[in-house]
């Protein structure tokens, strides 16, 4: 039997590269990723049920229950801002030179 080498990758960067996507692919992970990270922590910080925020952000339950464990494979960006948005926050965009 054949052994698997395990891949390990630090950055959304590495990651893309290692699954063979695009850069641009590594840098929406990495977004997404922020995103939901910060929607996670204010949500923690407020002491907020999923159906609360779901209620917020006018989205359903299980959607908002996906994105609190971090399951936002089929949950699009836009309502990833839009429960940010419920929340209180906005999200500020930087944009600078790929290295």
């Amino acid at each position: 039997m054949k052994k698997i080498k395990p891949v390990v990758t630090r950055t959304a960067k590495e990651l893309a590269q290692a699954l063979g996507l695009a850069p641009a692919d590594g840098a929406e992970i990495e977004l997404r990723s922020e995103l939901n990270s910060k929607i996670v922590e204010i949500v923690r910080r407020k002491a907020l049920t999923h159906a609360e925020v779901a209620r917020l952000a006018k989205t359903s339950r299980t959607r908002m229950t996906a994105i609190l464990n971090r399951n936002t494979k089929n949950v699009s960006t836009d309502l990833l801002l839009r429960v940010l948005y419920a929340l209180g926050y906005t999200a500020k965009l930087t944009i600078k030179r790929a290295a």
